[in-house]
C-alpha cells in the first residue's frame, strides 16, 4: 500500500470540498477500497474519512424513507420498515458479503463499489476500466462471472452490488452535495453509467461529490423475492440474481418489477420484460417469452455463455414463485 495523507471531515460541505482534488478518496466502511489500495488498484494520495458524520440515520421521507449513506448494510437488513415495506430490499442486503462485512459497509459505499473482475484486481493483466486504453484481458480470458448485458469492445465487467440491484427495482434516489455546496438528486436509474468507451468513468458523480442518503418511494404492494444463484451458499457474488415484486389481482399479474444482477454492466432493469408480463396470467409461455426479450442483447464471451441458459430457467421460476404469492 502506497501512503496517504487522512483527514477527518467534520461536516458533508468540508468533505466534498476536500474531495474535489481527484486524488482524494472518500472512506466509511473501507471494505471495498482498503482492498484496491493494498493491491494498489487504487493509490488515493489522501482519505477523507466521512464516518463521524451525522448520516447513519433511517427517517420517514413523505410515503417513504430516507437512508443516511452511513447507514450501515446489517442495521438497513434489520429495520422494521425496510422489513415490512421493502422486503426486496432486505434480502439483498442479507444475500450479500458475509455478516462482518455487512457490519461495515455502507449504504453509499455499496452503490459504488467496484467490479470483481480479476483482470481489473490483476495490476499486471490489461483493463480499460483500471487503466484506460490498455485493453481488455476479460473477453477473451477467464470471464465466467463477467457480463453478458450493456457490454463494450472496453469492458465486460459485472457490476457487483446485490443492493443496487433492489434499489434499481424500487426507482430509488441518490441524494448528493457536491463540492460547491450545491445539492442534487439522482435518479437511480441514472447514477451508473455503461462503458462504452470510458469504463473507467462508472458513475454520473463529479469530483468530491458525496452521496448523502438514498431516498425510497412509497412501498410496493405485492410478492417481494430476491433469487440469486450463486458458487456457494454464501459469502459469493451473484452469477445471476433476480429482484421481483409481483402483484396479482383476479388470476393475473396486476404490477410487475424486475431488476437483474450478475448479468449486467451496471444493476440492470428492462422496463419492457415487465411490460410483456403486466394483465397475463402466469405461465411457462409467458415467462419465456420475458426471458426471450431480457436476453435479446445478450453477448457470451466463452465461460460466462451458460449465463444466458441459466436466465432462461431461472427468471421463469422466480417469475412463478412471486405469482403464487398473489390473488
Amino acid at each position: 500500500m502506497k501512503t496517504f495523507d487522512y483527514q477527518r471531515a467534520t461536516s458533508a460541505g468540508e468533505a466534498a470540498a476536500v474531495a474535489a482534488d481527484a486524488a482524494t478518496k472518500f472512506i466509511a466502511g473501507g471494505t471495498n477500497l482498503l482492498d484496491l489500495m493494498k493491491l494498489q488498484v487504487e493509490t488515493p494520495s489522501r482519505l477523507v474519512d466521512i464516518t463521524r458524520l451525522p448520516l447513519k440515520t433511517i427517517e420517514a421521507d413523505g410515503e417513504g424513507l430516507r437512508i443516511g449513506a452511513l447507514v450501515s448494510n446489517s442495521d438497513l437488513a434489520a429495520d422494521e420498515r425496510i422489513r415490512r415495506d421493502y422486503a426486496v430490499l432486505a434480502r439483498a442486503l442479507l444475500s450479500g458479503a458475509s455478516g462482518q462485512l455487512r457490519n461495515k459497509a455502507t449504504t453509499g459505499g455499496n452503490l459504488l463499489q467496484r467490479t470483481r473482475c480479476g483482470y481489473f484486481y490483476e495490476t499486471s493483466a490489461r483493463c480499460n476500466k483500471r487503466e484506460p486504453g490498455s485493453g481488455c484481458d476479460g473477453r477473451d480470458g477467464f470471464n465466467r462471472i463477467l457480463a453478458i448485458l450493456g457490454t463494450s469492445d472496453h469492458c465486460i465487467a459485472t457490476h457487483p452490488s446485490d443492493m443496487a440491484v433492489a434499489m434499481r427495482l424500487l426507482d430509488a434516489e441518490v441524494l448528493t452535495l457536491k463540492a460547491d455546496g450545491t445539492e442534487r438528486a439522482i435518479p437511480i436509474a441514472e447514477l451508473h453509467r455503461l462503458p462504452g468507451k470510458t469504463p473507467h468513468v462508472e458513475t454520473v458523480l463529479e469530483a468530491g461529490e458525496l452521496i448523502t442518503a438514498i431516498r425510497l418511494p412509497a412501498p410496493l404492494a405485492g410478492r417481494h423475492l430476491y433469487r440469486k444463484v450463486r458458487d456457494r451458499a454464501s459469502y459469493a457474488f451473484a452469477l445471476f440474481s433476480v429482484a421481483a415484486v409481483v402483484r396479482m389481482a383476479e388470476g393475473r399479474m396486476a404490477d410487475v418489477r424486475l431488476a437483474f444482477g450478475g448479468i449486467g454492466t451496471v444493476p440492470w432493469r428492462n422496463r419492457g420484460v415487465e411490460e410483456i408480463l403486466l394483465g397475463e396470467e402466469p405461465g411457462e409461455v409467458v415467462f419465456a417469452r420475458a426471458a426471450d426479450l431480457l436476453l435479446s442483447d445478450a453477448q457470451g464471451f466463452g465461460d460466462n455463455d451458460f449465463k444466458i441458459d441459466l436466465v432462461r430457467r431461472t427468471l421463469p421460476a422466480v417469475l412463478a414463485d412471486a405469482a403464487r404469492g398473489g390473488a
